[in-house]
């Protein structure tokens, strides 16, 4: 009598990619509240919640690199919840916070902040394979959607009465948003950084978070202001620095042609 032949157990599917794809869904809650938030004028919410999307967000890409669970599946899953958590939800924020008094200009410019995410995020799947891993082709989205939520956290900390100054440079701040994340700005990606010292790690880390739980309304705004101007800062010294280079070998050139004559 033959006996069966043992068959290899596939993976449970079910218990591979449930973290990382739990996560995610954590991150897409977090902006359809935001959404809803927004809807009954309930700003601060809305911005709490982009934020904490974001630090879903950035949890469940290194729990699957972490864990080996990355996927195809998790990928496009990933870019959908993004699109409505970092795409729509800060969009109807600075729309209804800000943007609904310049009429059609005002949701011109959140269909944009829509339509660059959009475009960010499907550049980013088409060249995920080209790209280097320790930095982003233009803004990521989810700290253009984070400047616009500490932007709503700042202003409420700061400033008592809204003024027409501040709607119009949020109309400005959202349209640089716009442009910055279908940019070719290189932004630092942080996934790949050397082990650090533990205790170092641990005393820098804790550091880190007393600062920012002294004054969260201002020391975050401040944080994404430096992030999302360190790029184009970054490229103008580029520039600069180029251009006195190349001056320079020319002033040196003319000087040799003339001491030849």
């Amino acid at each position: 009598m033959d006996t069966p032949t043992e068959t290899k157990k596939s993976p449970p599917h079910g218990t591979v990619y449930i973290l990382p794809n739990l996560i995610t869904t954590f991150s897409l809650f977090s902006g359809f509240y935001s959404i809803v938030s927004s809807i009954n004028g309930k700003f601060v919410h809305a911005a709490i919640a982009i934020i904490v999307a974001a630090i879903f967000d950035t949890l469940d890409g290194r729990v699957a690199r972490m864990t080996g669970t990355t996927s195809k599946f998790g990928q496009e899953y990933d870019s959908l919840s993004d699109l409505i958590s970092f795409g729509a939800a800060p969009a109807l924020l600075a729309y209804l916070w800000v943007l609904k008094p310049f009429g059609r200009y005002g949701w011109i410019a959140a269909f944009l902040y829509v339509a660059t995410t959009a475009l960010r995020l499907a550049r980013f799947n088409s060249q995920i394979e080209e790209t280097p891993k320790n930095v982003f082709v233009g803004l990521p989205c989810p700290a253009a959607a984070a400047m616009i939520a500490s932007s709503v956290l700042f202003c409420g900390f700061i400033c008592t009465v809204q003024s027409e100054y501040l709607n119009i440079i949020m109309l400005f701040a959202v349209y640089l948003l716009s442009y910055l994340m279908v940019s070719t700005h290189h932004y630092c990606s942080f996934k790949q950084i050397s082990k650090p010292n533990t205790f170092q790690f641990m005393v820098g880390t804790v550091l880190f978070f007393i600062i920012i739980a002294t004054e969260p309304q201002i020391t975050l705004f401040l944080l994404f202001v430096g992030y999302i101007l360190s790029a184009p800062l970054a490229g103008a010294y580029r520039v600069i620095r180029h251009t006195k280079k190349k001056r320079k070998k020319l002033k040196n050139h003319r000087l040799f042609c003339e001491n030849k004559e």
